[in-house]
């Protein structure tokens, strides 16, 4: 207990003298100290309200006889940084997040922690420092936005992101296109659709690390407060039972949450996240491990992108917990595992169900009889590539076309509004990768802009880069070995003919192995020079995507 370290004994009078002036009393300090990780701040939608969640955590906290230290965790939202240079600046806040949240604990001693997370690298991030730290900790998310209305439909920020690719095709107006701006993000919370966000938080209740109703309950909604002062309670639980990170994320958990991605349909961003999860856990997790559970899970949940449901109606149809309790009808969940509640997985979801079939549809009734997760290999990605196969049209599950090739996301963007992107082509974006771009840029605008053409059902996509979880399409991404690294998509040229097989699990790259020597001599690879801080730093220490794109091998 910190007591024992910092507060205790004459030689620690100094350390309580400057509790003293914090204001906390002598009965605060005799308290376990539960640091409460905040993510606070007023430029992310996900995050305006976490100011409340924090304080409702701290009533919890007091309630249940600790004393709540608040300090603060960075975020981007990732919508924001959408298609220009801040997208670098995402996934490398997963490593900045968990390496800060590090420093905090360990030079303050804290008995146990409350995680505040919402938005995309955030949840991933904390959840890192979490198995690093390997304190009793807990997590309470900020909850998802409401979904839009537009013309008395549901809708999301991807549609939004779409409306864009409409409005340049000529499809909607400056009036349609400002109703949609001023209609689709009606609250603040994550954003609406099962986009990496909302994935991850789903994601932290299968994992034991958070409550029932963690990932789906609405930002808006008072039940997300009263979630909150049960985290803060439960919080002192599990400080009295030392129950830890890495008794609860053990090698079984992170099946199980493989599997509810794939019954879910979660963003391929959750292949970056849950290696890298796994890593400070001390657990080797192999992509091929995707596949292998995907071949026995059926995908039952359509959530936007892929279909027209949104979290609201998730959390009105029974949750997380209603789908773990569907896929464990089928034997596919490890139940004896531990989780925050103190009880095992299994005695959390025997009292759950299944609230609306349209929403959640039962094992016999699934949307596909494979997940909604896809790793692919070929000789173009011997390494691994990830797509979403269940925001993929049926048409594209298998594709040939010829590469039209662009070495920035932007090159590409340019493309597709002057109408050189047709039908058939694949398209291939390379040195947005983890080292190369650096910082692996999401590339949702080139997906939304297809799709809002018209052309998502005739023309596929593949990036050594990655994609938001508001992407939808035969998007194919985290190509490793990546550009930069010497991996062959850096030597593809435009014409060369690119198969897709999602159901085999195959990519392949249709030149012969001579000529692709020949290019290995003539093309040389396009490392950037401009790059400055820590975006250099990272683009040096950073593995490859199939390995979570990690800095810190366990």
């Amino acid at each position: 207990m910190i007591k024992d370290t910092i507060v205790d004994g004459f030689n620690n009078a100094p350390h309580r003298s400057l509790y003293h002036a914090l204001g906390l009393t002598k009965e605060e300090q005799s308290r376990p100290l539960i640091g409460i990780v905040s993510s606070f701040n007023e430029i992310v939608p996900g995050h305006v309200n976490l100011d409340k969640i924090a304080d409702a955590v701290k009533l919890g906290v007091a309630m249940a006889g600790g004393t709540p230290i608040v300090f603060p965790a960075i975020t981007v939202c990732d919508g924001i940084a959408m298609g220009h240079t801040g997208m670098k600046y995402s996934l490398v806040t997963r490593d900045l997040i968990a390496d800060s949240t590090e420093a905090m604990v360990m030079a303050h001693g804290f008995d146990g922690l409350v995680m505040i997370p919402n938005c995309d690298k955030n949840v991933p991030g904390l959840l890192m420092a979490a198995a690093r730290l390997n304190i009793p900790t807990i997590f309470v998310s900020g909850g998802p936005m409401l979904a839009g209305r537009v013309d008395g439909k549901k809708t999301s920020l991807s549609s939004m992101f779409e409306a864009v690719g409409a409005y340049t095709a000529g499809k909607i107006d400056d009036e349609q296109l400002r109703i949609c701006e001023e209609n689709t993000c009606p609250t603040c919370g994550s954003c609406s659709g099962m986009y990496t966000a909302n994935s991850m938080n789903c994601l932290t209740e299968v994992l034991g690390m958070g409550l029932k109703g963690n990932g789906t309950i609405p930002a808006v909604y008072s039940a997300r407060i009263e979630l909150a002062k049960h985290a803060g309670m439960q919080i002192m639980e599990l400080v009295r039972k030392n129950i830890r990170p890495r008794d609860i994320m053990t090698e079984g958990v992170m099946r199980n949450a493989v599997t509810a991605d794939m019954a879910i349909g979660c963003s391929t961003n959750s292949m970056l996240h849950l290696p890298a999860i796994a890593n400070e856990c001390g657990i080797e997790f192999n992509l091929d491990m995707a596949n292998e559970i995907s071949e026995k899970t059926p995908n039952i949940c359509h959530l936007a992108p892929a279909g027209h449901t949104y979290m609201e109606d998730l959390n009105e149809a029974g949750g997380v917990y209603a789908v773990l309790r569907e896929i464990a009808k089928l034997g596919l969940l490890d139940t004896s595992v531990m989780t925050c509640t103190g009880k095992t997985l299994g005695e959390n979801i025997e009292n759950a169900f299944n609230k609306d079939e349209t929403v959640i549809r039962t094992v016999d009734n699934p949307y596909s009889k494979t997940g909604g997760i896809a790793v692919l290999r070929g000789n173009i990605a011997p390494d691994g590539c990830v797509v979403k196969r269940s925001a993929v049209a049926p048409e594209m599950l298998v594709h040939e076309g010829p590469a039209k090739v662009f070495d920035s996301e932007e090159d590409c963007i340019a493309a597709i509004y002057g109408g050189k992107i047709v039908k058939g082509d694949v398209v291939v974006i390379r040195y947005e990768g983890p080292s190369g771009g650096p910082g692996m840029r999401e590339m949702l605008s080139p997906t939304s802009a297809i799709a809002g053409m018209g052309l998502d059902k005739d023309v596929a996509l593949i990036t050594d880069g990655r994609f938001s979880g508001a992407t939808r399409g035969a998007s194919i991404g985290h190509v490793s070995p990546e550009a930069v690294r010497g991996g062959l998509i850096a030597y593809v040229k435009d014409g060369d003919i690119i198969s897709i097989n999602i159901p085999e699990y195959k990519i392949e790259l249709k030149v012969s192995d001579e000529e692709i020597a020949k290019r290995k001599q003539e093309m040389p690879i396009k490392v950037k020079t401009d790059v400055r801080g820590y975006l250099a730093r990272y683009a040096a220490m950073v593995s490859s995507a199939d390995k979570g794109a990690i800095i810190n091998k366990f």
